[in-house]
């Protein structure tokens, strides 16, 4: 089931992105997301905040326990330029690393689809790091969407924005 979330679930999102960042350093991953959890980086937590309380956020709840999130926004943040017509823009998506290749991630972005299709917006945008052996853009790109642009982050950190029609 996917619902739509409110700060009450901030804690639970919170958690998913932990859960994904432990996962992520246990496979020896650390360049996208470091090595300390994102709920000890306010930062993060005023992003996260951020987004649910002007963006909206869906969870994926197996028997009532979030197993999924995703955060839908009307425009990128930090440095991305806004697309030249209307958009949304996937800002994070986190599943439960225990629901592996059960399709929560799939549904969510099914999710975030049709929802910016019901908003009479054709354009659906993510970002996300593309360093290491690219298996998160191709990830995107097994979901319908399609390279566009590159980009440097923060400290080096290898970006990629990725483009959906809906």
């Amino acid at each position: 089931m996917i619902r739509e979330g409110g700060p009450d679930d901030i804690p639970a999102i919170l958690g998913l992105l932990d859960g994904a960042a432990q996962w992520l350093v246990a496979q020896g991953r650390t360049g996208q997301w470091g090595t300390e959890p994102l709920s000890a980086r306010p930062n993060v937590v005023d992003l996260v905040t951020e987004q649910v309380t002007h963006g909206t956020c869906y969870l994926g709840e197996a028997d009532g326990v979030p197993v999924g999130m995703l955060t839908l926004t009307d425009a990128p943040g930090g440095r991305l330029r806004p697309a030249d017509e209307p958009e949304r823009f996937v800002r994070y998506l986190a599943t439960d690393r225990s629901f592996k290749g059960l399709g929560v991630g799939s549904a969510l972005l099914a999710h975030a689809a049709e929802e910016t299709r019901r908003a009479g917006v054709s354009l659906l945008r993510v970002d996300c790091y593309a360093g290491d052996d690219g298996k998160l853009v191709r990830y995107y790109e097994s979901q319908g969407f399609v390279r566009t642009e590159t980009y440097t982050g923060t400290d080096g950190w290898p970006g990629q924005v990725l483009a959906r029609r809906v």
